[in-house]
């Protein structure tokens, strides 16, 4: 036996950990996965990383941005989950971190970063309306819970609030900002009602019965907070079907003109009327229309083939590319009064009668919402449409917080006065929306509201409830608030019972919040006792948030 030559092995090169300098913040904002709206919004970031930074400074720290703006590309976002691991490479570990957030951000661009970042870590947003910085937010906050990782968040208009400036002088001296959560309370052990039976009852059927929820795609523009793991949803007796959006728009390929124009007939028979152009680029347009007339009968069609019982569609990022926006769809799907949709055959009407309950951008917490929300509200003989809206911002009128809650585009018709005939179609913004698509755009309708949000804490499923009023605003205020954010949105004016804006901000868990109507406000107190029955029957563990009376 001859000896071998000695192995050579190729070592990884070590590079060393970069010291974080004193007294020093590390700043960076995590961006958009679509250029046009990185761009659109670099100014607002700009404002905000100044704000930030001027707070700061005033406290005799100093801020250093954790890699320089691209000036070819027009903005100094983190683009890109490969972009974040790369950024995060440079900044070192024990550095207290601020995550400053202007726009939407894609979570999973900076998530592994801040997933095995060692410094304290607050994360910042512009209270203002132009922008979703604080639907980016709550995003990123509620990502971070479901990871476990410890942070810090503030909000502020202007920077100049002593509320801010104190919370940034906290967390510079401790690694933390002190929150009010005064407003949250454990739900308490129900007593015997008829709504407790029901809402066992109903929770007992899902655990038995079990349900399936269809996912068109996963991870919906960076929202890791919206993915639900099988081992958490089995044990609650949801399922998911996985399909794929390419599915979809084969599928639609499938749906005639003639079918799909008797959806818009139908719509247009109902009193909804839409504002109609000939620019493909930058108006709403009949061919667009009849494309998401066309997804309309394609994902009733394959959610009856599935026997789902929630479907959800991600718009992002394939199908912004290759058909105009699921929006409509989506707003109609909530509706019981709807088009209706035959099978293949034309042998039966699907869900004739019924909401198909949709949970947007397929977030998934959404779905367990939605899908408790119906069954609930469908046992009480209450109209069971909900929908999900971004926490987009608020402002005091006449003594009152009032929040304006936006989704983009598919509230249900009967969540506005008058139905359809309260409806109105827009085209989708290009800058977020290339290929088009009408909006259900309106003003929701005064009433009592049951709001909500599942969210992933401590690897376990938890549920936030609390009532809140949809109030009338004067048609200018009401104007001015649209105008200051997305004209072609609808939106509800909401009055929460009983938390604040900042007990609100500081608590919330994701950038969506679930809505319903309740027929009255004893109908929705009634029903959230039973919709809280329910949650806490299939494992869920339920907290009760601010003013509300358990039936």
């Amino acid at each position: 036996m001859t000896d071998s030559a000695p192995t050579t092995y190729r070592f990884p090169p070590q590079a060393p950990s970069p010291e974080a300098p004193e007294q020093t913040v590390i700043l960076i904002p995590s961006g958009d996965l679509r250029e046009s709206a990185n761009t659109a919004s670099w100014s607002a970031q700009q404002e905000l990383e100044r704000l930030v930074t001027d707070a700061v400074e005033s406290t005799g720290w100093s801020v250093q941005r954790g890699f320089e703006p691209d000036q070819e590309r027009g903005h100094g976002f983190i683009r890109s989950q490969r972009m974040g691991i790369d950024v995060f490479r440079d900044i070192p570990r024990d550095a207290p971190l601020i995550v400053a957030t202007a726009n939407w951000q894609y979570s999973h661009h900076v998530l592994a970063g801040l997933r095995t970042h060692r410094g304290p870590i607050l994360t910042v947003a512009n209270f203002a309306p132009e922008w979703p910085g604080l639907v980016g937010l709550l995003n990123l906050n509620g990502s971070l819970t479901k990871m476990g990782r410890e942070y810090s968040t503030l909000w502020t208009v202007d920077g100049t609030d002593d509320w801010f400036r104190d919370g940034v002088r906290e967390w510079l001296s401790t690694g933390s900002v002190t929150q009010d959560a005064s407003h949250v309370r454990d739900l308490p052990a129900l007593e015997d009602s008829e709504e407790k039976r029901l809402g066992e009852a109903l929770g007992d059927q899902l655990l038995t019965d079990k349900a399936i929820i269809g996912v068109f795609d996963e991870g919906c523009m960076g929202m890791y907070n919206a993915i639900i793991d099988d081992e958490l949803l089995n044990p609650i007796g949801v399922y998911k079907e996985r399909l794929s959006q390419s599915a979809l728009v084969a599928e639609m390929s499938t749906v005639s003109d003639e079918e799909a124009d008797a959806v818009g007939r139908w719509l247009e028979d109902a009193g909804m009327t839409f504002r109609l152009g000939e620019d493909e680029a930058t108006e709403l347009t009949p061919k667009q229309l009849r494309a998401q007339y066309k997804m309309y009968i394609a994902a009733m069609r394959i959610s009856d083939d599935f026997g789902l019982d929630a479907v959800g569609i991600q718009y992002q990022q394939g199908l912004k590319d290759t058909c105009p926006a699921s929006d409509l769809v989506e707003g109609l799907l909530n509706n019981e009064y709807r088009p209706p949709v035959t099978s293949r055959d034309g042998s039966r009407v699907l869900w004739d009668g019924q909401a198909l309950p949709n949970f947007n951008e397929v977030d998934e917490g959404v779905a367990v919402d939605a899908l408790v929300t119906n069954r609930v509200w469908t046992a009480m003989g209450m109209d069971p449409a909900t929908t999900l809206h971004d926490v987009r911002w608020g402002e005091e009128f006449d003594g009152a917080y009032v929040w304006v809650y936006e989704i983009s585009g598919s509230v249900p018709a009967s969540h506005l006065p008058g139905g359809y005939e309260g409806a109105e179609g827009w085209r989708q913004d290009p800058v977020f929306f290339p290929a088009g698509g009408s909006t259900i755009n309106g003003v929701s309708k005064p009433g009592e509201i049951v709001w909500s949000r599942v969210y992933i804490q401590d690897g376990a499923l938890h549920a936030d409830v609390g009532r809140g009023s949809v109030v009338e605003l004067p048609d200018e205020e009401t104007q001015r608030r649209k105008e200051a954010t997305n004209p072609e949105w609808p939106v509800a004016n909401v009055v929460l019972h009983g938390v604040d804006r900042n007990q609100f901000m500081a608590r919330h868990k994701a950038n969506h919040v679930q809505i319903v109507y309740g027929d009255d406000a004893d109908a929705a107190d009634r029903a959230l006792t039973a919709k809280a029955a329910l949650f806490s029957r299939i494992g869920v563990t339920v907290h009760v948030c601010g003013d509300v009376r358990i039936a």
